[in-house]
């Protein structure tokens, strides 16, 4: 299997006080560094355009139709605002949670053990740029900064907490951190840190296996989502400015388009917009560009670059987000690269150059990190378009987008492929990815 790449660049991490094992390590050795490792919880008081906090709540594996369908489900929804027309960006778990951490899938189609080189940034170095505290909140995760495949539940011995649905602990830029590292802790940690009032701006949280429906159903999942949220939803300190989005990393029918069922709640929700549907085409990329919006952040120069930005946002900035016609949207696969295990995409050694030039959606440019990284490489893709597209294979070349000009004088539609950035040609993304190897193993 290709993933045994994967591993050989996790070798370099193996040293690491927290050990990344491709199986579940040992209890005696969870319990043994359970009893030293000290959870981080920074706290920052950034204030951004339309939210002074974001968190997310991943579900698993349920069509649209059948979330859409669930009472609790429903009862959520009038809560804040319906995403009517968001989507995962592939199947299966895995690589929607690296897509939500780092702009990017990397051809990964597998929910196999696997580390992303640290010279690839995420989310969190979009946050540290100006201070944004940011943290996980993993249920069951046996202690901060765990590393391990899985961790069993010790009573029944089923599925708990998993690696592949944890964003940042796939990527070496966090994990090879010991502090970073310390800031993906349990659900017993959120619990102290909102008693303490030192809840972090930005926040992923994934619920066990059980609970989030995995090994589960909707309507045992949706139960569970409503009575942890409604608690949530009556704490002045914690709805106080915050906006949570309530979604699913992806449908269960692969063979469907991978809509999600999708919902803001949360105090900065205005109350005249609670109950209501937002039409929008959004992605799971599309919650990195959000933030980038409200705070003033760059872009990872990735499929984050070009996202919708959520509508409370982009109305604070003026963006103007692109329709998009999804008749012939396929998002449930992905392009070739070096992650594929060659199931649902095809295996590619080289690592895709971000965009280093592009304004994005959220107007602030790419990070510095990355365009010192990438400057001289041309991007694999045209980053800036709202949804994942690759001519060379042939990948949503069929999707259509326009918008109308945020000009006043101008309400002309504009194409995505041809917005904010150079298509690149066959020739030239071969090229820049054959440069992007030798950027990778360097």
């Amino acid at each position: 299997m290709k993933t045994a790449i994967a591993l050989l660049v996790a070798g370099a991490a193996l040293a690491h006080a927290q050990t990344a094992t491709t199986s579940e390590p040992p209890l005696k050795a969870i319990k043994a560094a359970a009893a030293t490792t000290k959870p981080e919880s920074p706290v920052s008081d950034v204030k951004g355009l339309a939210f002074n906090r974001f968190y997310q709540v991943w579900l698993e594996n349920i069509d649209y139709e059948d979330a859409s369908a669930d009472s609790n489900m429903k009862w959520l929804a009038t809560q804040g605002i319906e995403l009517t027309n968001f989507f995962a960006v592939t199947h299966p778990s895995q690589p929607n949670y690296c897509a939500a951490a780092g702009g990017d899938t990397f051809g990964m189609d597998h929910d196999d053990f696997m580390q992303v080189p640290a010279n690839v940034s995420t989310v969190a170095d979009l946050l540290d740029t100006k201070n944004i505290a940011w943290g996980e909140y993993m249920e069951h995760i046996p202690y901060p900064g765990f590393q391990g495949f899985n961790y069993s539940n010790q009573e029944t011995y089923k599925n708990d907490y998993v690696r592949k649905h944890n964003p940042l602990v796939l990527y070496d830029s966090v994990t090879k951190n010991e502090t970073r590292a310390r800031q993906i802790k349990n659900f017993t940690e959120f619990e102290s840190d909102l008693e303490h009032k030192k809840l972090p701006q930005w926040a992923f949280i994934t619920p066990n296996m059980t609970n989030d429906a995995h090994d589960t159903n909707i309507t045992f999942a949706a139960k569970w989502e409503r009575s942890w949220i409604s608690t949530l939803l009556k704490d002045d300190y914690f709805m106080k400015d915050t906006v949570v989005l309530l979604t699913f990393d992806e449908d269960d029918t692969y063979t469907k388009t991978n809509r999600v069922f999708s919902v803001l709640v949360g105090g900065a929700i205005p109350e005249n917009l609670k109950g209501t549907k937002d039409d929008t085409f959004y992605t799971h990329y599309s919650s990195i560009a959000s933030i980038s919006a409200n705070w003033g952040l760059p872009s990872l120069g990735r499929w984050d670059c070009g996202a919708n930005i959520f509508e409370i946002v982009a109305n604070k900035t003026g963006y103007v987000n692109y329709d998009v016609d999804t008749t012939n949207l396929r998002l449930n696969h992905t392009y070739p690269g070096p992650l594929s295990s060659g199931e649902y995409s095809k295996f590619s050694p080289i690592w895709a150059n971000p965009t280093t030039d592009a304004k994005c959606s959220a107007g602030h440019g790419v990070l510095d990190i990355v365009k010192k990284t990438f400057g001289k490489t041309t991007p694999t893709y045209n980053y800036t378009t709202p949804y994942p597209w690759d001519a060379k294979n042939d990948y949503n070349v069929k999707v259509t987008a326009t918008r109308k000009s945020n000009s006043t004088s101008d309400s002309s539609e504009t194409p995505a492929h041809n917005a904010g950035a150079t298509v690149v040609p066959s020739f030239a993304v071969i090229s820049g990815a054959l440069l992007a190897s030798f950027v990778y193993l360097a």
